[in-house]
């Protein structure tokens, strides 16, 4: 049996840095990936038959649990029918009719491959829509490899500290105005001076790429008036909050209304899909009713919508309080272990997602999370993870539970938490 270094030192050979998703590296925490041989439930194996309870959940869609038992059943049975036909298919609009029912504001909904594709043809329809080129996004917030939205990223670009990028156009990047996260009056100022050139706001809801970071009360409601004022969209990439916050995502739970909505993750059921919808006016510029050009071979294929469609369906008579009310109960325990250790640690928490913070300052934006002690976490994820708990390898990640971690997960990580060292 292979172990997860030699693996990784094979893959090295063909893949560039090994890995398809820098942050998988574990560079930032001076480690070595595991490589993953299975999952089931809360907990994965590695390539060596270690067992890990699971923080990570490929990164949040995993909100069910990896393997479960219904999902797998009719991704089986789909898989049977055929994979793909490069044509539409009825699980899509079953999927696209479940997605409008949970999140009004999505009248028409696109189907595509992947989070980045939903942001950037969303971007490509506001353009279309409103006839204006620029974008206004926030410090720190990530929404995918797009070109001009690169520009200040959170996520991976900031675990590596990649300025924007490297292979970015100066012009493409001059299109993107940027706002710490949090901050209406900068968003104010911004839009007096360009107004009539910015076609949308886009922002994360919550946070998610600078470490989990909550809206201020108010912070979204005036990002709806702004962008009404100045005849601009409001996009909200809800590719990590969409089914996660709750069913209706963060635009149910602030009760605010974007125009448009990108998806992603949790609406996949595990395999790469993502979506972008809104206003039926904004939407029909795609083609082939209007002339806003988009597509995508797999996109819609009956297999990946055969597991988001499963995946909604649970969770639409799933208990998500219950879930929020855990989760806060076992990051609390967790961050007052930390805390009597005598580092300094602040909890964001919200639903099913949460972020420590080796600080003892207030995270509100991009500004304060990276103040965060690197050090300390690179600390805690070695200790945690040699003691079978797997958490994201960047303090800049989302730690994130399922409706299938128990209350013994939590006492075992709880328990490994007591015997870190700093």
């Amino acid at each position: 049996m292979s172990s997860s270094e030699e693996l990784f030192n094979k893959a090295k050979q063909f893949i560039p840095g090994g890995v398809n998703s820098p942050v998988r590296a574990c560079n930032s925490v001076e480690s070595t990936p595991l490589l993953i041989k299975k999952g089931s439930g809360s907990h994965i194996f590695s390539e060596e038959g270690e067992e890990y309870i699971d923080y990570v959940m490929s990164w949040g869609p995993l909100i069910l649990g990896h393997t479960h038992p219904e999902v797998t059943r009719e991704v089986h049975n789909a898989v049977d029918q055929g994979s793909s036909f490069g044509a539409p298919c009825s699980q899509e609009i079953q999927l696209a009719e479940s997605i409008r029912q949970a999140v009004p504001s999505i009248e028409k909904v696109r189907i595509v491959n992947s989070g980045t594709e939903a942001t950037m043809s969303a971007l490509r329809v506001a353009r279309a829509h409103t006839g204006k080129n620029k974008v206004l996004k926030f410090i720190g917030c990530y929404h995918g490899h797009v070109d001009n939205l690169l520009a200040q990223a959170g996520s991976g670009v900031a675990t590596l500290a990649i300025p924007g990028t490297p292979g970015v156009p100066e012009e493409t990047a001059k299109q993107t105005l940027l706002a710490p996260y949090n901050d209406n009056d900068a968003v104010e100022a911004i839009f007096e001076q360009h107004g009539d050139e910015i076609a949308a706001i886009i922002v994360e809801p919550v946070a998610g790429n600078m470490g989990m970071v909550p809206p201020r009360s108010e912070f979204l409601q005036k990002l709806r008036e702004t962008s009404n004022k100045y005849g601009s969209l409001l996009i909200f990439d809800e590719v990590i909050s969409g089914f996660r916050i709750s069913f209706g995502g963060a635009q149910e739970y602030y009760n605010v209304t974007p125009d448009l909505t990108c998806l992603g993750k949790i609406i996949g059921g595990g395999f790469s899909v993502g979506a972008f919808g809104g206003r039926s006016d904004i939407m029909d510029h795609l083609a082939p009713c209007g002339s806003v050009y988009q597509s995508g071979t797999l996109a819609g294929n009956p297999v990946a919508m055969t597991a988001g469609l499963t995946t909604l369906n649970l969770l639409s008579k799933s208990d998500y309080q219950s879930l929020a009310n855990d989760t806060r109960e076992f990051a609390q325990e967790l961050s007052e272990i930390l805390a009597s250790k005598g580092v300094p640690i602040r909890l964001n928490c919200l639903g099913s997602l949460f972020s420590l913070f080796f600080t003892s300052e207030e995270v509100t934006d991009f500004d304060s999370a990276q103040k965060t002690d690197l050090n300390l976490f690179k600390k805690f994820y070695n200790q945690m993870r040699k003691q079978g708990i797997y958490l994201p390898p960047s303090n800049f990640e989302c730690i994130f539970t399922s409706f299938v971690h128990t209350r013994k997960d939590f006492e075992q990580t709880l328990e490994a938490a007591k015997k870190v060292e700093f």
